[in-house]
């Protein structure tokens, strides 16, 4: 029921000691029947995925964080109140959703997530669009977080359904009809994804790995890394190509590694799309020591 995710790309090495990754590097993705996007699994206890919205280009998407996992209430409801109650790691990121009075979730042996939210958590103005990836940010965490903690069977469809105050037909922002059982939308997810390393992570010096995923196996990838320098300023320092896979255990996956000395860079990764311009291009910040 868990397929192993493999990674496969390009590899720009210096030599030196090993590096640290984050959670992701446990995940493995596998295609959900209908929705042909993945879904999570992992077996890492404490720590639970996220969901955020962010720009690319012109257009928002969704991305992924994982947090950490308190034990509080059950996993599903976790990754939802984060969602809806706190920031994202990465600056870039954003979320609509307010801290609601009430949230509650269930799962059915269907394989169908219930989640029941006061209706405080949806006020925010948003025109259909923006409601639309609100409502599948909701839905996208909630398939994540059951997944995770092994609470669903990820060989058969999943399903979240969404209650405002115990009923069903709210206009979640004005906008989206609700109450109806709903699946992973593949069309939201951002066309570029750094998995790892997370914003702002601390890595060991030397070989680090990094790993994403991108909607269009088809198409090469150009990453870039700038290193800061003491005044803030920002200089090219690696280039390269890679390519993501397009098996079907592990669809858009991609995996280059750079040596790398103490210091603070960004990672910039980008579909080559015409005339070899950047296009759905993602960031990350992170350190070296």
């Amino acid at each position: 029921m868990v397929a192993a995710l493999l990674l496969t790309g390009c590899v720009a090495e210096r030599s030196g000691p090993g590096t640290t990754t984050s959670p992701a590097s446990s995940l493995a993705l596998q295609a959900a029947p209908a929705s042909n996007a993945p879904l999570e699994t992992t077996q890492a206890s404490n720590k639970v995925p996220v969901y955020w919205i962010g720009k690319s280009g012109d257009d928002t998407y969704l991305y992924r964080e994982f947090r950490d996992n308190p034990g509080n209430e059950n996993p599903v409801t976790t990754a939802l109140r984060i969602m809806m109650s706190q920031k994202p790691l990465d600056h870039d990121f954003f979320t609509p959703w307010q801290n609601p009075s009430d949230l509650a979730t269930s799962i059915s042996g269907k394989n169908v997530v219930t989640v029941d939210v006061s209706r405080d958590a949806f006020n925010s103005n948003l025109d259909a669009d923006a409601a639309q990836k609100a409502v599948q940010q909701l839905v996208y965490t909630a398939t994540a977080a059951a997944a995770s903690a092994g609470l669903i069977d990820t060989s058969q469809q999943i399903q979240v359904t969404i209650l405002v105050d115990g009923h069903t037909n709210y206009m979640a922002f004005g906008q989206v009809k609700l109450g109806d059982p709903m699946v992973r939308d593949a069309s939201v997810v951002a066309p570029v994804w750094i998995i790892d390393p997370q914003e702002d992570m601390t890595l060991g010096s030397g070989p680090v790995k990094f790993n994403g995923r991108s909607t269009d196996p088809s198409k090469k990838l150009h990453w870039q890394i700038l290193k800061e320098n003491s005044n803030g300023d920002k200089s090219s320092y690696l280039a390269g190509q890679t390519s993501a896979s397009n098996a079907p255990d592990q669809p858009g996956a991609f995996s280059f590694t750079v040596g790398l000395g103490a210091g603070r860079y960004e990672l910039r990764v980008s579909i080559v799309g015409a005339n070899n311009s950047d296009v759905g291009t993602d960031t990350r910040s992170f350190n070296v020591r």
